[in-house]
């Protein structure tokens, strides 16, 4: 999580990693696992993952650097081998055409100027990079749950600010990148996940974690994935 309020998070860093380990955490996890996994495919290297946290994705996904202005979370993150950097993506300094892939999970609700992050990013990439944003859109049944969390104050989500899927895609096209593939995952509701879910390739309405890709070149979408 990229959050400014990053004493909070220091705070809390043992009790956002340990919902990893708890059952509905395992299950939201593993599905949001296979969702990423199917875009790594085609992703050049190096990787960077924007508001790493604790590094439970990056872990998982093998992605090698990652980026948070949660000293505590970053402790956690280097326990599993992930190279750390401190900071915000609006504000460090990173070399130029550095990264073949940029990851934003469930950071873009966090950014406090998504747009001026984006054109950061875009810098950042290599000229055929990619640009990876997963997140809960707001207009789904999960993104209804997190907005609820958010009016009562959650710890976490009352900081956050959560996009729809047209609202991501202006946000993406503006900074100058070209959107490709888009998949979908937890169909079921919350409260109701029984099983890990299997993804399915395109934009399905009501999904409530989404991953999309997108390039800061003219790569077309079939060359995406």
């Amino acid at each position: 999580m990229n959050n400014n309020n990053h004493p909070l998070f220091d705070e809390m860093a043992a009790d956002y990693d340990q919902w990893f380990d708890q059952p509905d955490g395992e299950i939201i996890f593993a599905s949001e696992l296979k969702a990423l996994q199917e875009v790594l495919i085609s992703l050049p290297a190096p990787w960077l993952e924007i508001g790493v946290g604790s590094g439970r994705f990056a872990q998982a996904l093998g992605i090698t650097t990652g980026l948070d202005p949660s000293g505590k979370l970053l402790d956690i993150a280097r326990t599993r081998g992930i190279l750390t950097l401190k900071g915000r993506i609006e504000d460090i300094s990173l070399p130029l055409d550095s990264f073949g892939a940029v990851f934003l999970i469930m950071t873009m609700c966090f950014l406090d100027n998504p747009a001026a992050a984006l054109l950061k990013i875009g810098q950042i990439l290599k000229p055929a990079g990619k640009l990876i944003v997963a997140d809960v859109p707001a207009d789904s049944a999960w993104g209804s749950l997190y907005l609820e969390k958010k009016r009562r104050g959650h710890p976490f989500y009352g900081h956050a600010n959560f996009y729809t899927y047209q609202e991501w895609q202006d946000l993406i096209n503006q900074a100058g990148f070209k959107i490709g593939r888009t998949i979908s995952t937890l169909r079921q509701k919350p409260g109701q996940m029984a099983a890990i879910e299997e993804p399915v390739n395109g934009y399905e309405k009501g999904a409530g974690f989404l991953v999309i890709t997108a390039s800061k070149t003219s790569t077309t979408a079939e060359e995406e994935g």
